[in-house]
C-alpha cells in the first residue's frame, strides 16, 4: 500500500511511501508524533525502503541518525531491529551457533540462528548501529549480504538463505570509512573500500540549522516557560561546534546534549547547574575556561569557579 509522503513526513517528494498494511508487527518502532524529519535524509532512507537500496547514514554523534531510520520505519509500519556493532559482537552472534538443548529428555546439538539469518528470513529491516566500530570478522560476514542478491551461506548447515522481499539493510556511522582523524571517535575502524562500494546510498546527517534544531528541542519540551532559553542553549551549542572546528576544544555539544540540558533544566530549575551536569563535567579541565567564556557570552553570567 502506498501512502502520500507529505501526510507521513510533512514534505512533498517524488518518492512513494510503501506502508505495510495489516496488524502492527511486534518489531515496528513506536511513533514519535513530535519527530522532525530532515527532508534529504528522510528521502535517502525512504529510497532504501521503497527500492531496496542499502543505506549508510553517516554524521556526528547525537544528530539522530538511528532515530531517523526508526521513525521512518515506524510510519511505514515496517518491522525493524537495531543491532549495536560494538567490539563484543562477533560473527557467531550475527550468524548463529550450535547449542546443546534438551529434547525428549535427551541432550542434542541444534543450530541456533543469529540475528542476521533471522532478519533475512522474516523480512525485517536491520539497522546496524556503530557500523565503523565493528570487528573484521563481522565485516566479512556482512560483505556477502551487501551484494545485489544478498544471499547468506550458512556453512554449519550447508544452507543458503535468500532474503525475504521485505528485508532491508541500514547502517549508521560517525566516520565515513576512512577511520577517525579528529580524535572524537576512539574505537572506530577504517572500512574496507570494497565494502563501502557496496552501499547503494551514503547520506550525511550533521548538525541542523538553529531554526530546525529549535523546532526539534521545543517539540520535545513544550512545557519550558522561558521561550528565550532554548535559542540561547542552541547558540551556546553552536559556539562549541565552531570552537571544535577551529581546534579550540575537543568536546562538542550535540543536539542530544541540548535536549538533555533542557530536560535537566526542567528537573533542577537551574540553568547553570543543569549545564554543568549535561555538558561541562564531560569536558577536559584545561578547556573548561573556554567553554565558560562561551556561557558568559550567551547568558551574561560567569560560571562560579571562573569568576576573576
Amino acid at each position: 500500500m502506498t501512502t502520500d509522503v507529505k501526510s507521513l513526513f510533512g514534505f512533498s517528494s517524488k518518492l512513494s511511501a510503501p506502508t505495510l498494511s495489516g496488524e502492527l508487527h511486534t518489531h515496528v518502532p513506536s511513533v514519535d508524533k513530535n519527530y522532525h524529519f530532515d527532508q534529504p535524509t528522510t528521502e535517502a532512507i525512504l529510497a532504501g525502503f521503497t527500492h531496496n537500496r542499502k543505506v549508510l547514514l553517516q554524521g556526528y554523534h547525537g544528530t539522530g541518525k538511528s532515530t531517523h531510520i526508526e521513525q521512518v520505519a515506524a510510519r511505514l509500519n515496517w518491522p525493524l531491529v537495531r543491532v549495536n556493532l560494538d567490539g563484543h559482537i562477533s560473527r557467531v552472534d550475527l550468524v548463529g551457533r550450535d547449542a546443546i538443548i534438551l529434547r525428549d529428555g535427551l541432550q542434542v546439538t541444534e543450530f541456533q540462528e543469529g540475528i542476521l539469518p533471522w532478519a533475512l528470513r522474516e523480512g525485517v529491516a536491520l539497522l546496524l548501529d556503530e557500523y565503523d566500530a565493528a570487528r573484521a570478522d563481522v565485516m566479512f560476514v556482512l560483505q556477502r549480504v551487501l551484494e545485489s542478491e544478498g544471499k547468506l551461506t550458512l556453512l554449519d548447515e550447508n544452507r543458503i538463505i535468500t532474503p525475504h522481499p521485505r528485508f532491508r539493510l541500514f547502517a549508521t556511522s560517525n566516520t565515513i570509512g576512512l577511520g577517525d582523524a579528529s580524535g572524537m571517535y576512539h574505537g572506530t575502524n577504517p572500512i574496507n573500500q570494497a565494502q563501502m562500494d557496496r552501499w547503494h546510498i551514503v547520506a550525511t546527517l550533521n548538525y541542523l540549522s538553529p531554526e530546525t534544531e529549535h523546532e526539534i528541542v521545543s517539540s520535545r519540551l513544550p512545557k519550558i516557560k522561558d521561550k528565550k532559553l532554548i535559542p540561547r542553549m542552541i547558540t551556546l551549542a553552536n559556539l562549541t561546534r565552531a570552537g571544535f572546528a577551529n581546534g579550540d576544544i575537543s568536546t562538542v555539544m550535540s543536539p542530544r546534549t541540548v535536549i538533555n540540558w533542557a530536560e535537566n533544566q526542567q528537573i533542577f530549575d537551574d540553568c547553570e547547574y543543569s549545564f554543568r551536569l549535561s555538558f561541562l563535567n564531560k569536558c577536559d579541565e584545561s578547556e573548561r575556561p573556554i567553554i565558560a567564556e562561551y556561557y558568559q557570552r550567551v547568558f551574561a553570567v560567569e560560571l562560579a569557579e571562573f569568576v576573576k
